[in-house]
Order: structure tokens, then C-alpha cells, then sequence
């Protein structure tokens, strides 16, 4: 008994020390190979036109990210596999490997900054107040806003702006859905990406009898991976080569946001 005892005690030693080896030659594992080994760049969105959506009867995901995500995906020899994330977890998301980047107009913010590694910004934008047409005259500054009841995005660029400027406002899970928020009456304004306003907002959309008004902060978009991730320096070679082949600027101009490409 004593000599199976021990055989037991050797054996589970043994295990100790080749797991505590497979998980010490996991953590010298750079990202671009962790990527490259599973042959997927999962990358962590949210539906928002016109960055990363869904056209009506397709399940495919399109848009200005997500177009130069499979680009990017291309370009280190893999897929890109999208993920809908809840945005407001996803520091949690990236650092728990649910996906390898955060990539859906994100507003490149102390926060965001602090907590992942980012690449250069590749896109210009602006928190907007969102309101009905025939409100629009009442609301042309940030003091304009205040008596206002506002829906935001949780966790988003939106809800920043709404704490700093004093807002009354409820948190909702897209920016989609604060925008619904006022076309049914149940917020009297949102605030959302100005990129996704000039896309889903004003004639020839299915919210025609709204309008946004005052732009309350400049903001500028990048991409998030992992703390010390390689795949930083990966993208920006490829926004620098993109934007010198052309190639970024074509993809812009597909979703009409030519105009906020930082050059």
C-alpha cells in the first residue's frame, strides 16, 4: 500500500510539472502564434452599421471593420471569425481569449487605452444627440441638452459623454436600440457614434423623422488586443500599407466614411 501510495504521489508530481510545462511554453506563446496556430482572428463586435452589421437575409458580417478585418485576417494567414459581444465586458472578453481583438468603432478612451493595447487610430468620429426633426431647433448646444432624458449605449463612448455633460439618462444594450428608444417616444434623445448616426439617421432610413444635432466631443477609433499582444505592430503595418495601396480608402468609400479615414 505504502509503495502504491507512493507510485500515486510520483506520478501526480510528475503531471504537476508537465502541465505547469505546457502552461509556461503557452505563456511564451506570442499572439500572432496563438492566432496563427488555431487559424482564426476571433474578433469581438457589436451590430453597428456601418462598421460591423448584417444586411437583411445574409449572416454574413459586413461593413467598414468588418471588411478590413478579413483584410487584416488575410494578411497574417487566418479567418476572421466575428463574436457579438456584450461592449461593456469587453476587457473580460479579450483577457479571458473569448476573442483576440476588439474591433467595432471603438473610441480609443483613457479607459480603453489603459486596459488593452491598441493600434494607431484609423478613424475619426463624435459623440451626436440624436432627436426628432421636429425638435432639432430646440437642442443646438450641450446646455440646450439638459433637461433631456437620454438612452446610451452601456459601457460606451455615449454614456462618457453623458456623465461629463450631466445628463439624465438609462443605459441600453446597443446604440441601435437607444436610437429606437426615441423613435417610439421612450427617451426624449440618444447619443451615438456620428458614423453610425450619418448611416441609419434622415432620409431614405427607417428613422427618416430623426436628426442629430450637436456634436458633443472629438474621438477617434482603434482596434484593442491583449496587453503586450504582437498583433499591434501586425496592424499597424497594415492600416500604413493599406492606406498606400489604396485599399483602405476603397473599403471606405463602400460605406460612405471616406471622409473621417485619418490619413
Amino acid at each position: 500500500m505504502k509503495k502504491l501510495i507512493a507510485f500515486l504521489m510520483a506520478l501526480t508530481l510528475v503531471l504537476s510539472l508537465c502541465a505547469c510545462g505546457s502552461s509556461k511554453e503557452e505563456s511564451k506563446k506570442s499572439d500572432l502564434d496563438y492566432v496563427k496556430e488555431k487559424g482564426t482572428l476571433v474578433v469581438g463586435i457589436t451590430d453597428f452599421a456601418p462598421m460591423d452589421y448584417k444586411e437583411k437575409g445574409s449572416d454574413e458580417w459586413v461593413g467598414f471593420d468588418a471588411d478590413m478585418a478579413k483584410e487584416f485576417a488575410k494578411s497574417i494567414g487566418v479567418k476572421a471569425k466575428f463574436v457579438v459581444i456584450n461592449w461593456k465586458n469587453k476587457v473580460m472578453e479579450i483577457n479571458s481569449k473569448n476573442i483576440d481583438c476588439v474591433w467595432n468603432g471603438m473610441t480609443l478612451t483613457d479607459e480603453v487605452t489603459t486596459t488593452m493595447d491598441c493600434s494607431n487610430a484609423y478613424c475619426n468620429n463624435a459623440q451626436v444627440v440624436v432627436v426628432p426633426k421636429d425638435k432639432a431647433d430646440k437642442y443646438k448646444t450641450a446646455a440646450d441638452c439638459k433637461k433631456l432624458k437620454f438612452a446610451v449605449e452601456n459601457g460606451s463612448a455615449g454614456e462618457n459623454v453623458a456623465k461629463e455633460n450631466g445628463f439624465n439618462y438609462k443605459g441600453v444594450s446597443k446604440q441601435s436600440t437607444a436610437v429606437m428608444e426615441v423613435a417610439a417616444g421612450t427617451s426624449d434623445a440618444a447619443i451615438i457614434d456620428s458614423l453610425m448616426a450619418a448611416a441609419m439617421i434622415g432620409k431614405g432610413t427607417s428613422f427618416e423623422k430623426l436628426t442629430y444635432t450637436v456634436a458633443l466631443n472629438d474621438e477617434k477609433y482603434g482596434v484593442g488586443f491583449r496587453k503586450g499582444s504582437d498583433l499591434v505592430a501586425k496592424i499597424n503595418d497594415f492600416f500604413k500599407n493599406a492606406t498606400k495601396d489604396g485599399s483602405m480608402q476603397k473599403i471606405a468609400e463602400t460605406y460612405k466614411i471616406q471622409a473621417a479615414l485619418i490619413k
